[in-house]
């Protein structure tokens, strides 16, 4: 078992590799056999690693030596290598053909995203402008959440809320994506330009498209990574000198 566990422990990326293949595995087959397609495996899976990370520390399994791997494998690096490669399966007329519209996604995106955000958090009871910005922010993308409140100040308890929010908007839009697919005429680049840039959420984007129509992926991945960057600059900023006007 030692020699087993240092073999892991040194191959730490791989296993964490491994792992994470074993898990989509599982989680699809769950999808397919068992809920017959209704909830996206990548939506099993997100849930899968939610749970399993509570078995860790602060940073989830990864707190673990032998599971350290999942550190590398999770961290911005690769998760921005992942985004990039996604996009790069993109046909620039067809997001072209988006236009105004897709311009507009990301704003309205943002902004709706971020007011119902505010409007929980004043419902939570906090009061204070630096606390209703970050968590705001945290609504629109669990990335947008802590850069923002980084960027403010805020408490490492707000902080956690505002990735919470995101985590929970990401699991949202995997879920219902490739059930409302069809009555949002989500069947076309167009439109996966525009529905990327209202939801935002790069990951939640890409597994609900992937489960409606991987073809459609990069489009929605395009725009989503754009509101990424939209959000890390309007809540920090434009939008937190409205809020603080308002509180």
């Amino acid at each position: 078992m030692d020699i087993i566990e240092n073999l892991l422990i040194k191959n730490g990326l791989l296993f964490a590799f491994l792992l994470v293949g074993l898990i989509m595995f599982g989680s699809m087959l769950i999808s397919k056999k068992l809920l017959r397609g209704k909830i996206p495996g990548v939506a099993i899976a997100i849930f899968a690693g939610l749970a399993l990370a509570t078995f860790g520390g602060k940073k989830g399994l990864s707190d673990i030596p032998i599971f350290s791997g999942l550190a590398l494998m999770g961290g911005s690096m690769l998760r921005d290598f992942s985004v990039v490669a996604t996009a790069m399966g993109a046909d620039l007329n067809k997001i072209k053909d988006a236009g105004l519209a897709g311009v507009l996604s990301l704003f309205i995106g943002v902004l709706v995203a971020f007011v119902m955000g505010v409007a929980i958090a004043y419902g939570l009871g906090y009061t204070d402008a630096i606390s209703l910005t970050t968590i705001g922010a945290g609504s629109c993308t669990y990335i947008v959440g802590p850069v923002t409140g980084g960027a403010l100040g805020a408490s490492s308890e707000v902080l956690a809320i505002s990735i919470a929010a995101g985590v929970i908007k990401t699991l949202i839009v995997t879920v219902l994506t490739p059930l409302i697919a069809d009555r949002i005429s989500l069947d076309n680049a167009k439109s996966a330009v525009v529905f990327g840039g209202l939801m935002g959420t790069t990951s939640g984007v890409a597994a609900g498209l992937a489960a409606t129509d991987p073809d459609l992926v990069p489009y929605g991945a395009m725009t989503a990574t754009f509101y990424t960057g939209l959000g890390c600059l309007l809540c920090p900023s434009i939008l937190y000198y409205l809020v603080s006007l308002i509180f």
